[in-house]
């Protein structure tokens, strides 16, 4: 019988004024008990809606059935065998606009915890060494993934359950891609994708590190050397600016050098000397996750005040809401309607402040959306000694200008076959944020999949022949 709870089982979670000085993870996770309480809400509707809204197809109603009755063991093995990175999507999924903005329970009430207790059964079969599903026997063929972040990690492990010879060639010295370097250890700790990570190399994909490919190794002598199909998944790691005066003064970060620096360069662990300011007070300028990931981060590394500018309102602000309300709890200040104009020099190179200006948003377009325009003579300076400009990526030019035959749209993202993930280059395939700009973890994850899929076929036909 459903639990007809009318709202989701509580997430227990760090103490929000103990939280923001430290970098361990907020959100604490289910227990077995309330991970069945949860999935016991699940009604198993007829046409599952939830599974339409999930990009990567997990059998949704099934693996809630098997943990609502408490078998978690079969529940982790239909969720794995539909999902390859279960843990971190489970943590890092905006579920609240796919599975649960599709779910039922939430017309009346709120939706299933679908990412809630997706990560508990994540969870709990990594306390249980359990780690990898079934696979195919080897197939002696070889294929290249570029890139080790959502989508490269997704179409390895796919490639590998099908008996592919795999090799993921990453540019850093770690392997997670924009799971180590961009999100935060408190929203997603290194240790949940190293074991992600260990379970493919468990399936016998080779890793190798510090392969910058289109400098030490380009995809055409991939082919030389026997690769016979390769995935693009190198991700939008180009930051954007504004191009206001000021930007070039120290202590103007892009919020991917900034969360690049604390992340995979350990600026938040005592004892690592990684160039980055301290700062008392910082601006960060953008309204998605990674600018909620910059200000939060700002605040874990002693900022006494961190403020988000965002020059439209909050309802029109793309990041999570969870993350939003998460950022309040811990002190964000957010200064909404709000735009700099100008870096302000303290006289010796360095941030001395931001001048800003006051927005107000136009009546709706076409669209719908409301454009956000200039209050004349509203100029004010914000006194920060720290800004970091998070305002969107995109892919890096490299691989593209080094690989004739690409395909590319004006702002530099691969084009592909939306079916396939196939390039214009034959046995090239592409996902992620190379293809779509900065996008969700879980959309890279289901590009990777489908691309897999794709490859399978592609070499299935060519050696058929």
């Amino acid at each position: 019988m459903a639990n007809m709870q009318m709202t989701k089982t509580p997430m227990p979670e760090q103490d929000p004024q103990v939280r923001n000085a430290n970098f361990l993870e907020v959100a604490q996770g289910y227990t077995l008990e309330q991970a069945m309480n949860e999935a016991q809400r699940c009604i198993h509707c007829k046409n599952p809606a939830c599974v339409s809204g999930c990009p990567v197809g997990i059998p949704i109603p099934d693996f809630l059935a098997k943990v609502a009755e408490g078998d978690i063991a079969a529940a982790y093995e239909i969720l794995s065998n539909a999902n390859a990175l279960p843990a971190i999507s489970g943590r890092v999924c905006p579920q609240e606009n796919q599975c649960e903005g599709k779910c039922v329970r939430g017309v009346k009430g709120e939706p299933v915890a679908i990412g809630r207790v997706e990560r508990f059964v994540a969870d709990w079969a990594a306390q249980q060494g359990i780690a990898n599903v079934a696979t195919a026997p080897k197939n002696g063929h070889k294929t290249a993934v570029i890139g080790s972040g959502p989508a490269g990690l997704t179409c390895a492990g796919e490639l590998a359950r099908m008996g592919y010879d795999v090799t993921v060639f990453e540019a850093f010295h770690t392997a997670g891609g924009v799971l180590v370097y961009g999100i935060p250890e408190f929203r997603l700790p290194k240790a949940i994708v190293q074991n992600e990570v260990d379970k493919l190399t468990a399936l016998g994909v080779d890793l190798e590190t510090d392969m910058v490919i289109g400098k030490t190794f380009d995809i055409d002598e991939m082919f030389e050397e026997g690769y016979e199909a390769v995935f693009i998944g190198s991700g939008a790691g180009l930051p954007m600016f504004m191009g206001i005066e000021g930007e070039t003064l120290a202590g103007v970060y892009s919020a991917n050098e900034y969360l690049t620096r604390i992340n995979l360069m350990k600026a938040y662990r005592e004892g690592y000397d990684t160039p980055l300011k301290i700062s008392g007070s910082a601006a960060i300028i953008g309204g998605g996750n990674v600018a909620m990931d910059a200000a939060r981060c700002a605040k874990r590394m002693g900022a006494e005040h961190v403020y988000v500018l965002y020059r439209r309102d909050e309802e029109e602000m793309p990041a999570r809401k969870e993350e939003v309300h998460h950022a309040k709890e811990e002190g964000i200040e957010f200064m909404l309607l709000t735009n700099p104009v100008k870096v302000l020099d303290d006289g010796t190179g360095r941030v001395g402040g931001l001048e800003c200006v006051k927005m107000r948003l136009t009546a709706p377009d076409e669209s719908g959306r409301r454009a956000p325009k200039v209050v004349e003579g509203s100029n004010f300076t914000l006194e920060v000694d720290t800004v970091v400009m998070s305002l969107g990526t995109s892919p890096n030019p490299l691989i593209r200008s080094t690989t004739p035959g690409l395909e590319t749209n004006r702002k530099g993202c691969l084009q592909v076959d939306e079916e396939t993930m196939a390039t214009s280059r034959p046995g090239v395939y592409a996902g992620g944020d190379a293809v779509t700009g900065a996008a969700t973890v879980i959309l890279a994850m289901g590009a990777g999949k489908k691309a897999a899929e794709s490859m399978h076929q592609y070499l299935q036909e060519k050696h058929s022949k």
